[in-house]
């Protein structure tokens, strides 16, 4: 069998809050119970949405709650060449086309799954997205907290973007390149992305790579059901009370830590939380009145 490889990858468009948190502590457990790597990568290949001082506030915050990564920490926004050369081999392959479709023309066709408008246009133009074309398979995988996950991608999505107009690498193809070339055996991440995995699965399957196992952790909601996230104003994380709050997110991921455990440092909380993982306890439903 492979080493156990994970991966804790945070876009730096914000400070991490407790939903972060959720994800960071389940992925560093889960790695650390196998003896496996867990490694940081920055997902930041969308420039556009890059919060001045998020990276270096990510940074802090894993340090300060004990979550410290293996070797150093990737950027994708320095890999764009690495995500080309999968480009054109996707290109060379004839697994993608070149969409001039705008926002507007693709409201107009009334549907959520691409129409196919643009599947003759092999060769790359300027202002033009690539698109992933799509068969009629099935996707299927199994995932540690959520069970077996079936999607029929042409039902669902169609030809999905990997590159956008804007110039950008998308990133179904960057994460799928950095999981491949970061040798990541192992993906613990937010449900968040869990729609997202038959897309990156079927990336993999085109450009000849291996699919990780996959667990996703339940999404923690505020008081209106909505998903907590920058977006929806969660509050950074803080920097004091972290031995408390660790606590608490091990209780979210149903590990029942002892009580005593909020009086220990965050060693000791990390420590215990390793030598007792057990990803099965995990929910797959976060209620408020747990939060």
């Amino acid at each position: 069998m492979s080493p156990y490889i994970g991966r804790f990858a945070p876009s730096p468009t914000g400070p991490l809050h407790i939903g972060s948190l959720l994800s960071a502590v389940a992925s560093w457990c889960d790695a650390r119970a196998a003896h496996g790597k867990w490694l940081l990568r920055i997902e930041d290949v969308d420039t556009t949405r890059i919060q001045a001082g998020a990276v270096d506030h990510i940074l802090q915050s894993l340090e300060h709650y004990g979550l410290w990564w293996d070797d150093e920490v990737v950027y994708q926004s320095q890999r764009t060449e690495l995500y080309q050369d999968a480009l054109n081999d996707l290109q060379q392959q004839q697994h993608i086309f070149w969409c001039t479709c705008s926002r507007a023309d693709l409201a107009r066709t009334g549907s959520a799954i691409y129409t196919g408008t643009c599947r003759k246009q092999l060769s790359p133009r300027p202002l033009a997205a690539a698109r992933m074309r799509v068969y009629q398979q099935a996707i299927s995988f199994k995932d540690h907290v959520f069970g077996t996950q079936t999607e029929q991608l042409d039902q669902t999505t169609g030809d999905f973007v990997i590159f956008r107009r804007d110039g950008l690498f998308a990133y179904q193809l960057a994460v799928v390149v950095d999981d491949y070339l970061q040798g990541v055996t192992h993906v613990v991440r937010g449900a968040d992305l869990l729609d997202n995995t038959a897309r990156q699965i079927y990336l993999q399957r085109r450009l000849g790579f291996p699919t990780p196992q996959y667990m996703h952790i339940p999404l923690v909601v505020n008081a209106n059901g909505e998903k907590l996230s920058k977006q929806t104003g969660a509050n950074a994380l803080p920097f004091n009370s972290s031995t408390r709050l660790l606590w608490q997110t091990l209780v979210h991921l149903g590990q029942c830590p002892p009580n005593e455990l909020q009086s220990e440092t965050v060693t000791t909380v990390l420590s215990w939380a390793v030598q007792h993982w057990q990803p099965a306890a995990i929910p797959q439903q976060i209620k408020l009145a747990t939060l």
